[in-house]
């Protein structure tokens, strides 16, 4: 089949701030993707790329298998949705949903039952003659995702949507944007900054770092196996040891990764369970978080290892900062990373 969206060796640089390096991917047809990384990774000018808001500077942007580079984003069968949503606030939310057919040149009646097709979609089909103002956070975007999805892209484009909602509202919207993409069967791409948003949404994630992608694979498979130091770190969170104090502990001079919630933190007296990798350290503090903790504890001066301990049972109640402490670890629960 043919890929929804395919970058070619694709380059953008804003005088001499390489934005985008030499980047290549594949999107499937009706998947979810996401674009995550930090502030000026390069995750947002790519999507400007394949929207058409922008040009790169070398390769080439397909969309269904044709070459689209220098084509206008009016021309591209896709659209996007922003942070700030971008509604107007003079037209109700009908009009605003009914805005790109009315451009189009689609007559009033079969605009508007469209329109209020859309809105039942997206749950708001009692909301037509309300302006923007009216409207929650929530709802203004489903107004935006209804506005973008009426002219039936074949791919839908979201610039970090859901930013400004408050946790509780992203976290429902999060789920309403999955249940949506796969009611409809259009390819999403996703652009955040968020690891939550991307693991609990995407099929795949491509991470970028400094203009290029860092790792692209599905969200288990980020998580349970990053590649570098930096994936580990932006993807949840993670212990790295590097190579000098992992020679120590395991024998051999390999840097790797290993996450709070796989590290054991023993009780007095408690052995070393059989095959298991161990170390002492100081408890420099422990983080309260309600159902687990997190504890800090330090290795040597260069190494603190998170780990998070359930509490339940025994939880944290006995340790005290400035105690001694035992870790453990099964060798398989670290992850071997590739040196810088």
């Amino acid at each position: 089949m043919t890929a929804a969206i395919e970058l070619r060796d694709s380059s953008r640089a804003f005088g001499t701030v390489v934005a985008l390096d030499r980047v290549s991917l594949t999107i499937a047809q009706g998947e979810f993707f996401a674009l995550l990384g930090p502030s000026g990774s390069g995750k947002t000018t790519c999507l400007r790329l394949v929207a058409g808001f922008d040009q790169p500077d070398s390769g080439q942007i397909l969309l269904d298998g044709h070459d689209v580079t220098g084509v206008p984003p009016f021309d591209r069968n896709v659209n996007t949705v922003f942070q700030d949503y971008a509604l107007f606030p003079h037209m109700s939310v009908a009009e605003n949903v009914a805005y790109g057919p009315r451009v189009r040149g689609v007559k009033s009646s079969e605009r508007l039952a469209r329109a209020n097709e859309m809105l039942e979609l997206v749950r708001l089909g009692s909301f037509g003659e309300r302006r923007p103002a009216q409207l929650s956070g929530g709802q203004k975007q489903r107004v935006a995702l209804a506005r973008a999805l009426i002219n039936k892209p074949k791919v839908l484009l979201l610039d970090e949507p859901l930013g400004a909602l408050d946790l509780k509202l992203r976290e429902e919207m999060q789920a309403e944007l999955k249940g949506l993409q796969q009611r409809l069967g259009i390819t999403f791409v996703f652009v955040t900054h968020d690891q939550g948003e991307a693991l609990s949404m995407a099929d795949r994630v491509a991470v970028f770092s400094q203009g290029r992608i860092e790792q692209l694979d599905t969200p288990r498979e980020l998580y349970n196996r990053p590649r570098t130091a930096f994936v580990a770190n932006f993807v949840g969170s993670a212990n790295v040891v590097e190579a000098a104090l992992a020679e120590r502990l395991t024998g051999k001079r390999q840097p790797f990764a290993i996450r709070p919630e796989l590290i054991e933190i023993l009780d007095a007296g408690e052995r070393v369970p059989d095959g298991s990798v161990s170390c002492e350290g100081t408890l420099d503090n422990v983080l309260y978080h309600g159902a687990s903790s997190r504890c800090h504890v330090r290795i040597d001066e260069q190494t603190v290892l998170a780990v998070a301990r359930a509490e339940s049972a025994t939880g944290t109640a006995g340790l005290r900062e400035g105690d001694r402490v035992r870790l453990a670890w099964r060798p398989e629960s670290a992850v071997a990373l590739e040196s810088a």
